[in-house]
């Protein structure tokens, strides 16, 4: 799939494809692609410092998940175990119920049969008092015969025994049915108050999961979130460098073009004051930054710490091939000083050179500030050798 061209990208393309011009613009053309990818060398940077960031935020999120995923099943096999004591605990309490409702019932049963033995009973003796029925010797009197009488007696004797008999048994089967309710109610009670503790741990466990659970969860939400800007950041990255190596094409271009320019431009005044290391120091100040790559990307040049409005002057002499504004160069001063090599004076306040404007070594083209991509006043000073930098302290 074809990538999408930048506008900035585009623009500077078209800048390039243009028709020839002179050294100045040249030179304004390869400022502003430099300019260019040290912005998109910045965003790079940033890009891959959020991608470590994510990238450690999202390995310490996986630590803490798996942490939690160890306590979340640690905490369901302890639910598991209480759940299922549970569940035997309720079945018993639910088989106590049942066989305390039976004993129950029976015992209602047997103080309705003893109830009605002892009334049967009574009832027998009533009617034996208020009869006239003879007793044992008019029995006997009465009889035809002894047997017969002795038959009579011995019934009479075995109707009241068995009625007392009844009763009694009746009386003493409610009064075991009593005590083994008894027994069973206090054993249910037991078991429920057991069933109860059980019930509470285990619902406080089933919360301690659930909260795990939650936890896991969110930390796995957050992941995800991590995850899609990390994504978006690596898939930025992508395009920036795919961006800068784009430029850094374009830059060479443009740096051709500048050495095709200084070659047909005009010879450089040779000045009677040279100094013998062949350079002077283009502003009063101390060094506080070298050439060399700083914070992921190139540093073109040195910075010379210098107040606002110091002078800026030539390092050498030359003609002044680019002088004005220059993208985060601030206001920019370039001095074509022959056989290839150039000069670069950025961020200055302003400047006091035209385009074209022979100077001699050590003349005021502009004082320092902070314009441009800066933070403090300060020059920022290059020089190139056919187009391409090279470390300025080598010439000073």
């Amino acid at each position: 799939m074809r990538r999408r061209i930048p506008l900035g990208l585009l623009l500077v393309l078209c800048l390039v494809a243009a028709g020839p011009a002179g050294g100045g613009g040249i030179g304004a053309k390869k400022q502003a692609v430099d300019s260019k990818i040290g912005e998109l060398q910045a965003r790079i940077d940033r890009a891959k410092e959020r991608e470590r960031v994510l990238t450690g935020e999202i390995s310490a999120v996986t630590s803490e998940i798996r942490v939690l995923q160890g306590d979340v099943e640690s905490a369901q096999t302890q639910l598991s175990k209480l759940e299922a004591v549970l569940a035997v605990h309720e079945a018993r309490l639910y088989e106590l119920n049942a066989l305390y409702t039976a004993q129950t019932q029976r015992l209602l049963f047997l103080q309705k049969e003893y109830s009605l033995a002892v009334d049967r009973l009574s009832r027998r003796v009533v009617q034996l008092y208020r009869s006239d029925t003879p007793d044992a010797m008019a029995v006997v009197l009465g009889a035809k015969s002894l047997s017969d009488a002795i038959d009579q007696i011995e019934y009479m004797g075995t109707v009241g025994r068995q009625d007392d008999r009844i009763a009694t048994k009746v009386k003493r089967a409610k009064i075991e049915m009593r005590e083994t309710r008894d027994r069973t109610r206090r054993t249910r009670a037991k078991v429920a108050a057991t069933t109860k503790v059980i019930a509470d741990r285990t619902s406080e466990q089933r919360s301690v999961r659930d909260r795990l659970v939650a936890s896991r969860d969110q930390l796995a939400a957050a992941r995800s979130l991590k995850n899609e800007a990390l994504g978006a950041v690596r898939s930025d990255k992508a395009d920036y460098l795919h961006e800068v190596e784009a430029l850094q094409a374009q830059s060479a271009a443009l740096a051709e073009k500048i050495r095709a320019a200084q070659s047909t431009g005009p010879a450089p005044v040779t000045p009677s004051s040279s100094s013998g290391s062949g350079f002077v120091w283009p502003v009063n100040g101390v060094l506080t930054s070298g050439f060399g790559w700083r914070w992921g990307r190139m540093h073109e040049g040195i910075d010379i710490a210098a107040p606002s409005g110091s002078p800026v002057v030539a390092a050498a002499s030359g003609t002044v091939i680019y002088a004005g504004w220059m993208g985060g160069y601030g206001n920019l001063v370039i001095i074509d000083h022959g056989g290839g090599l150039a000069t670069a004076y950025g961020h200055q306040s302003s400047v006091a050179v035209g385009v074209g404007q022979v100077v001699m070594q050590g003349q005021t083209i502009g004082y320092s500030d902070c314009t441009g991509h800066c933070f403090g006043p300060h020059l920022h000073f290059e020089v190139r050798v056919n187009g391409s930098p090279v470390d300025p302290l080598g010439y000073l």
